[in-house]
């Protein structure tokens, strides 16, 4: 392990709380410091969710197409994968208070133009700047409490600011629900407002940039575009394959050219005088092992969960409101579970509950594909507690591992990769998990539809009926269709939709297990920068 990356992470701490207190008043407080972070990340979590809520009343609103509304989603999420690495950089480069501050204003500023926007394709251009500042925000919260509290405290204050990240994620659907059902769909973004608002008060009263003095002087431009470039394919190709097609020659072109821009990236980075991300922070195994865990983590959870939402809404029939209500014992799992996971680290290091966590969430993943069409809301709750149980320690876990084992001068880029690893393990997981199960679902549905006596659906309806049981939504029935057949259409939608969905979780229960093993090769961080100036 490189002794120029990895050295002890104590050395650094007594000269920071010695200045600090000098300081006076309450700028540099750690934990009023994890107050006004979370107010931030809050905003961007919230905004997650609650804008999924949002997007079928902003399609009929704006007379927008299917493949438009998607980019409401797909624009945003697209944006903070690109930049996420870069935001760190400019974070430590910068100072991570400032690039905090600026995030909030600009994040807060977006959404109040989303919220004025009169056409779908003004809507899609804010949010992806609405990303960018989202990129911003995220690294520099995980930086300034890397700068603000000492390395043994380090893993209770990530585990709060991952409850503060699982309730905003909870509340997202009801919280939507609310504002799209008694308000507008452009209330959804101006909530956004005071709480940005919020963030920037707390921010410059409050924040306080801690910067290692080898922090770096100059930007690696050439590094910027290339990782860039190379996010931009890799993401691209995930959300567009599931549409093209794996073996589709544009689905290959915007993946094999993300692998050769990557390349190309790590020979620069061997060369440049100050690298976006030098190359000797791989050195730490631990790092890589988080890193690799987080990409694990997202493939297994968010690509599985994203089912969850249809299987409720279309399955069961619930409102966008009641499906919230029926996730909370997982969201609400997370939220408790978080910060005692953080104590847990504290105690354990993160080896023990990262492992626990993923066999746990292996568990759950295991048991959600048992769930047929008619599974009651005991069952589910008891998977759902489950999952929230077992991601919780690995959230926490994995961050502290990945940002605690970088040298404080590279605290955002550590941040940056983090939430790069969960945005690309997530958009993966969508994407193959999804095309696994449209195609059980497109396997299967001729046999139910036949087993329920149904008349063969012929010519183009066959590709509508496929594509709307991959949502698990029931396709209309003329009129006059006799109830029995009604039902019969529902349950062979229903059941073939299951099946695929349980096809998913049983690959992500898989991919899992294979992360709880990666999970026995990370440990405490145990990094340190050197001396540290405050600004």
């Amino acid at each position: 392990m490189s002794q120029s990356v990895v050295k002890s992470a104590e050395a650094d701490q007594p000269p920071r709380r010695a200045e600090q207190a000098a300081g006076g008043g309450l700028q540099g407080h750690p934990w009023l410091t994890l107050l006004t972070v979370a107010v931030g990340v809050m905003m961007v979590a919230l905004d997650g969710t609650i804008v999924a809520i949002a997007n079928p009343v902003i399609q009929a609103d704006l007379k927008a197409a299917p493949s438009e509304i998607q980019w409401v989603t797909s624009g945003y999420l697209l944006a903070l994968a690109v930049f996420l690495i870069t935001a760190g950089k400019i974070g430590d480069r910068f100072g991570h208070k400032n690039t905090f501050l600026v995030g909030a204003v600009g994040f807060a500023a977006t959404s109040a133009a989303i919220g004025f926007a009169g056409n779908i394709q003004t809507v899609i251009a804010f949010r992806v700047l609405q990303g960018l500042f989202g990129a911003l925000l995220q690294p520099a919260a995980l930086g300034l409490l890397r700068g603000a509290f000492p390395a043994e405290k380090l893993n209770m204050a990530i585990g709060i600011w991952g409850g503060v990240i699982g309730a905003s994620t909870a509340a997202g659907p009801i919280v939507g629900g609310l504002l799209v059902e008694h308000v507008s769909w452009e209330s959804v973004f101006f909530i956004n407002i005071p709480v940005g608002l919020i963030a920037l008060l707390l921010g410059v009263w409050i924040l306080r940039d801690v910067r290692a003095e080898n922090a770096a002087r100059s930007f690696d431009l050439p590094g910027i575009a290339l990782l860039s470039a190379a996010m931009f394919a890799l993401v691209f190709g995930i959300i567009k394959a599931p549409e093209w097609g794996w073996g589709d020659i544009s689905t290959l072109l915007f993946l094999g050219g993300a692998v050769i821009l990557m390349t190309a990236f790590a020979f620069w980075q061997r060369a440049a005088r100050e690298p976006l991300i030098p190359l000797s922070l791989f050195r730490s195994v631990p790092l890589s092992a988080g890193t690799l865990l987080m990409v694990l983590m997202a493939f297994s959870f968010f690509g599985a969960i994203f089912f969850v939402t249809f299987y409720l809404q279309n399955v069961h029939g619930l409102s966008p409101v009641s499906a919230g209500v029926h996730l909370l014992p997982m969201t609400g799992m997370m939220i408790v579970g978080s910060p005692v996971a953080g104590l847990a680290i504290g105690r354990l290091g993160p080896r023990i509950p990262i492992v626990a966590g993923m066999l746990i969430t292996t568990v759950a993943m295991f048991g959600m594909s048992t769930l047929d069409a008619g599974s009651g809301g005991g069952v589910m709750s008891l998977w759902f507690v489950l999952m929230g149980l077992g991601i919780s320690p690995v959230m926490v876990g994995a961050t502290e591992v990945i940002v605690g084992n970088a040298p404080l001068e590279l605290s955002g880029v550590a941040g940056g990769l983090q939430q790069a690893a969960m945005q690309v393990g997530g958009s993966l997981g969508t994407a193959v998990l999804g095309a696994l199960m449209a195609a059980k679902v497109t396997d299967v549905l001729p046999g139910n539809w036949a087993g329920a006596g149904l008349p063969p659906v012929e010519g183009s309806q066959v590709e509508g009926l496929n594509q709307a049981a991959q949502l698990g939504i029931a396709p209309p029935a003329p009129a006059g269709t006799p109830q029995q057949a009604v039902d019969a259409m529902a349950g062979a939608v229903h059941d073939s939709f299951v099946s695929g969905m349980s096809l998913a979780f049983a690959v992500a229960a898989v991919v899992a297990f294979g992360a709880a093993l990666l999970g026995l090769l990370t440990r405490r961080g145990s990094t340190d920068a050197g001396p540290a100036v405050h600004i």
